[in-house]
């Protein structure tokens, strides 16, 4: 079921979402009332470099989490590639916290596809896959019917408006892993195989999806490249902080203990207590903002007197966070931060692909040394356990998935200890923590126990 569409806040700036709520404006001739279409006629007459060259100019970054500068990104594919060139749009969005790429695909498909077609130009590709998770049905439902339409008008297949270019978009149904939203765990799924990052270099941009260059970028930050195509990179700009690294406009998902979560279309470098108290009013009736996840629930919280910051990715970073996937999730007074830690951590030992030992099993003790200290059968030796645990994850996997486990919990206990440690008791009375570890080395590691006992 698709959410309830609101009218815009009066501190809101939509460019992507612009028509959003336009009654089928999920349809083509609805979007093409709105000029649809129009960048990527555009797109298709200009040079690949001179796109390129456009987006680099405008400070487009990558909106799905690492914000990578897109035009840098796109000039990474080989200029004589013997490969095909692939682009893959990531819709996976499994970011908890994350819900903003799901209304773009809802509400405006044609947006993503035009966006699409547009960087296709640019990087000399003539194939291109979304990968969407599998639970959005409604999402693939639409998207499948824009590109249905599409084709018909003659936006998509063999010399499209006419310009002797050719691009094919299809949808590929992912399964729901949380991995898949990494590119190479998602070129991997993409491929029919197990869902599992890779080690890089190579990176998809030299050797990607079936061996051939790659770009993957996510729904908004293709859904972005319309307006600047349109209207300029300086345009972009100076819908933000008016530099290349605070430019445009970003989606930030709200959820949490706030008056009015939801989804907004704010400038980039707006304020998060702006955001949070203005846009969307405020804390609970008799509750107090507490800390806030800024950028997902794998960026390390900030507390309420960081709530003046910035909402650009350097100015989040130098309040020792990150903007991410721009999710923000918000905790008051009332919250236990011993079990916002144990579900955060709960989750990435779900999630964890299980390739590399500091995250299969890290993942799992953090889990399972917070739950004891939930539940009263922890020490504080447990916490500094918990927190060498996060030490030897960060860094030190083929991906961040230990990482995002890693850096919030570290940030919680740092920010939040004396919370852990009204739950811990002294040593004597707790049961000393065995790791819990899996298949061939738990079993090793059992018949030692046993030997020594």
């Amino acid at each position: 079921m698709t959410q309830k569409i609101k009218a815009a806040h009066p501190l809101e700036k939509r460019v992507v979402l612009a028509g959003f709520d336009e009654p089928n404006s999920w349809t083509l001739p609805v979007y093409e009332k709105q000029g649809g279409y129009k960048a990527a006629k555009k797109a298709v007459g200009m040079a690949p470099d001179d796109l390129i060259n456009e987006v680099k100019n405008s400070g487009l970054r990558g909106l799905g989490g690492a914000g990578f500068p897109t035009g840098v990104k796109w000039g990474f594919i080989p200029k004589n590639p013997t490969k095909p060139v692939y682009l893959v749009c990531n819709a996976d969005e499994g970011e908890p916290g994350t819900f903003k790429d799901r209304q773009i695909m809802e509400h405006l498909p044609h947006r993503l596809i035009e966006g699409m077609i547009c960087a296709a130009s640019a990087i000399r590709s003539e194939t291109a896959y979304i990968y969407i998770r599998g639970e959005f049905r409604l999402s693939i439902e639409r998207v499948e019917q824009a590109i249905e339409e599409a084709y018909k008008a003659g936006y998509l297949g063999k010399n499209i408006f006419s310009s002797g270019r050719n691009l094919d978009i299809t949808v590929h149904n992912g399964a729901g892993a949380y991995i898949c939203g990494e590119e190479t765990g998602l070129i991997e799924s993409l491929e029919g195989d197990r869902g599992q990052p890779r080690l890089k270099p190579p990176f998809p941009a030299i050797s990607g999806a079936f061996g051939g260059p790659t770009i993957v970028n996510n729904v908004e930050t293709l859904s972005q490249v319309p307006g600047i195509i349109n209207n300029g990179a300086e345009w972009f700009m100076k819908l933000g902080g008016g530099t290349a690294r605070t430019a445009g406009t970003r989606l930030a998902s709200v959820s949490g203990d706030v008056l009015r979560p939801g989804f907004y279309e704010v400038p980039v470098g707006m304020p998060l207590n702006v955001l949070l108290n203005d846009i969307c009013g405020g804390p609970l009736p008799g509750r107090k903002f507490k800390a806030c996840y800024p950028g997902g629930s794998s960026s390390p919280v900030l507390k309420t007197e960081d709530f003046d910051v910035p909402m650009d990715f350097d100015s989040v970073a130098a309040k020792g966070s990150m903007l991410g996937s721009g999710a923000t999730i918000v905790v008051d007074d009332s919250r236990s931060m011993v079990e916002l830690t144990m579900r955060t951590a709960r989750f990435y030992a779900h999630e964890s692909c299980g390739q590399c030992v500091p995250c299969r099993e890290g993942t799992n003790w953090v889990y399972s040394q917070t739950e004891r200290l939930l539940h009263g059968n922890g020490s504080k030796k447990d916490i500094d356990n918990i927190v060498s645990a996060c030490n030897n994850m960060a860094g030190k996997t083929i991906c961040v998935l230990s990482d995002a486990c890693a850096m919030p919990v570290t940030s919680i206990i740092k920010k939040f200890r004396e919370e852990f440690e009204v739950l811990a008791k002294s040593d004597d009375q707790v049961e000393k923590a065995l790791p819990r570890v899996s298949g061939q080395m738990g079993a090793l590691l059992k018949a030692i126990r046993d030997r020594q006992q």
